[in-house]
């Protein structure tokens, strides 16, 4: 049985972050991954670009993680975005803000953030060994006993850092779920997030492609609505995504109805009496012309006559108040019935995980299991698309190597001896 000091389950961005801050001169720190490489799915973050962080103020952070910013934010700021610039950038890695505050390497290579989390593994001496999934862990010797496909370990501290269930081909298949159970921690009901949604009988497949900035949309469900979002929307072949609708998704569930605005900002009262107005100023004009004076693509545009059953000859002193009326719901409230958000493998996260409420979120420890950490997307803390789940989980791999670390101080070893 090999001893070590502490011991990293999954070489994520979480994991390989806590196991470099908690690499302590004479130490033995080893991280067990399952896949053959690491990092694999920080590797197809940002459509394999990797938006690290996001350029905003911390403070600005914690509304973008949902009803548990509260939760996370110790780690936040014991670890901020402007802290893990510097990491990278004093590394040979430089930093660069995009399009919405959203912070990539300048290479726009996910790749290279791994290389540097990897060299400063070896310069730390922390080993990572792969192809090693994790089967078992017991309580042993005042420790822990992992078992492995390949062997038997002994280690004073173990962190779990196996990420959510979402992208299951990368290796995130709940394992870290199944291993917190086994040792008596608590882990809510899990589901998928940053997801698109499916849309029953979606009328507007052969748009596939078409993006809408900042559409506002609402979500109904039982006849009442439960919610107003502005975002990002895009047309898939099955329903919509973007950024708005990832966001939005932790909160939609199957049979949920949305309705959307093609028409930005502008309310259904708003638009109704501009609509007329045009109409009646301009009688001998066809309808679709009309329509073409709005910010809507032209295919849409024609889709809408189509669905509001209107002709696309017919002209204005022939539209009907029935016709408007149809035609203003589609522009301003277009319903869509939602059949399922995706599941896991197109998930970009995963709602739920280890419950919070048993872990110190100052330390990142169980409050149950004493020596026993957690870092990254396996806590049950998901974010905004935009940079700030990968915020969080280095934010959080740190906490962890800085709770190991005092615990390290109060012992004089992490053993204990």
């Amino acid at each position: 049985m090999e001893q070590y000091d502490s011991i990293v389950i999954g070489a994520g961005p979480a994991g390989l972050f806590c196991a470099i801050h908690v690499g302590i001169p004479g130490s033995r720190v080893l991280v067990l991954e399952k896949k053959d490489e690491p990092g694999n799915k920080l590797l197809l973050s940002g459509t394999g670009q990797c938006n690290i962080t996001h350029a905003g103020e911390m403070r600005d952070f914690l509304p973008h993680y949902g009803d548990h910013g509260k939760w996370i934010k110790p780690a936040l700021f014991s670890f901020t975005n402007r802290a893990l610039l510097a990491f990278f950038e004093e590394r040979g890695l430089p930093m660069q803000a995009g399009e919405n505050g959203k912070v990539f390497p300048k290479t726009r290579q996910s790749s290279d953030v791994l290389a540097v989390l990897l060299a400063e593994c070896k310069k730390k001496e922390v080993e990572v060994r792969c192809s090693e999934p994790v089967t078992g862990i017991t309580r042993q010797n005042g420790g822990f006993e992992i078992v492995t496909s390949r062997a038997v370990y002994h280690s004073a501290i173990v962190v779990i850092s196996t990420g959510g269930a979402s992208y299951p081909k990368t290796g995130s298949t709940g394992d870290g779920y199944r291993l917190s159970e086994s040792l008596g921690q608590p882990v809510t009901e899990t589901a998928p997030a940053l997801t698109p949604l499916l849309i029953r009988n979606f009328p507007f497949a052969a748009l596939a492609g078409i993006s809408f900035e900042e559409m506002p949309f609402t979500v109904w469900r039982a006849g009442k609505k439960v919610g107003e979002y502005r975002g990002d929307v895009l047309f898939t072949h099955l329903g919509v995504s973007g950024p708005g609708i990832l966001n939005a998704s932790r909160y939609i569930r199957p049979d949920d109805v949305l309705r959307l605005s093609f028409v930005g900002a502008m309310k259904r009262e708003e638009f109704t009496a501009d609509l007329t107005r045009r109409v009646q100023e301009n009688r001998t004009w066809q309808v679709g012309t009309i329509l073409a004076g709005y910010p809507i693509p032209e295919r849409l545009n024609r889709k809408l006559l189509k669905i509001s059953d209107i002709p696309d000859d017919l002209k204005c002193n022939h539209f009907s108040a029935e016709q408007r009326t149809r035609l203003v719901t589609n522009c301003t409230e277009f319903p869509m019935t939602v059949t399922a958000p995706g599941g896991y493998a197109v998930a970009m996260v995963t709602q739920g995980g280890v419950a919070l409420e048993g872990v110190n979120m100052k330390s990142m420890e169980s409050k149950v299991v004493p020596s026993l950490y957690f870092a990254g997307e396996v806590l049950d803390i998901d974010g905004d698309t935009g940079g700030y789940n990968l915020q969080a989980a280095f934010s959080t791999g740190y906490l962890a190597a800085e709770g190991i670390r005092k615990r390290f101080a109060e012992r004089g070893s992490l053993s204990g001896k």
